[in-house]
This record gives C-alpha cells, structure tokens and sequence, in this order.
C-alpha cells in the first residue's frame, strides 16, 4: 500500500467514525451505525462479517446483532454464495429509497394517533403540541413522496455527470 493510499484509507476510516456517531447521535444504536458505514466502503460483492469485525475491530457477535439490525431495517442484505460458506453483506442499492418510502404509511397513522391524544387533552398547550405534531408528520406523508421523486431526477443527473 502506497503512502498516499495508506492516508485515503485513515481519512476513509476517520469519516466512517463520524458518520456512526452522528447516526447514533440521531438515535440508531451504535454498533449498527458503525458497520451501516463499513459497509458503505465495501467492494461490490459486499463484505463478510469477519471482513467487518476485523475492520472495526470488534467481535463477529457484535457484527451479527448489528447486521441483523440492518436487515431488519431493509438497510442491508445477505448474499450467499456457492462456492463459500460465508455469507456477505451489502447494503441495498436504494438504502435510504427503501427505508423512507417504508415508513410513509406510519406517518398517517402517527398523526391520526396524535391528533386523538390531542381531542382527549384537558390542557390547551398539549392539545396544541398535539396538534403541531400530528401536522408535522402530515406535511413528512405528503412531501416525502415528492421529495424522492426528486431525489431520483437529481441522482440521474449525477450519475451522468451534470
């Protein structure tokens, strides 16, 4: 590995770390975090769980739960191969696609649930929290399709190099 190589690879590694923590930061358990953003520089045949345990020197338990978690996520995918026992992994071409177009029916019924607690509320500023709430996850239902929509135009576009 040349010295020039060897630096990407710490920069690499050092903005992996950052990113992990600000998703758990934002709530997502760390372990899966961190192996969400390993997998992110992994080839495209995806990588093993050893490969990921090595690479963030963890245990291959501490992998498993954590890919687990991504898979149940719809983040991350196993692959299998014929000619190996190992099992890799991989994240889905449309990660991000796929988790936010999953959770828009959850956004209606978020604001329909909060919105019942807001018509039971005996206190005038939680009914008001409430109803701000439930407002917000309207607006996220109705936007979100649009927003991917032009996510897709604005990915073309960077693909053909515009």
């Amino acid at each position: 590995m040349t010295a020039s190589e060897d630096r990407g690879r710490h920069r690499a590694i050092a903005a992996a770390e950052e990113g992990a923590a600000m998703l758990t930061a934002a709530g997502m358990p760390r372990m899966p975090s961190r192996v969400l953003m390993a997998l992110v520089a992994s080839p495209a045949e995806g990588s093993t769980a050893a490969e990921l345990a090595e690479r963030l020197g963890v245990s291959a338990a501490a992998v498993s739960g954590a890919v687990r978690y991504l898979q149940t996520a719809r983040m991350a995918h196993r692959i299998s191969s014929p000619d190996s026992r190992r099992d890799r992994y991989r994240l889905f071409d449309d990660t991000w696609h796929a988790v936010l177009t999953s959770g828009l029916p959850i956004y209606s019924r978020l604001a329909e649930l909060i919105d019942e607690i807001a018509d039971a509320a005996h206190d005038d500023a939680a009914a008001a929290r409430g109803r701000d709430m439930a407002g917000f996850f309207r607006f996220m239902a109705a936007r979100m399709p649009e927003l991917l929509e032009e996510w897709e135009v604005e990915r073309e576009a960077l693909r053909r190099g515009e």
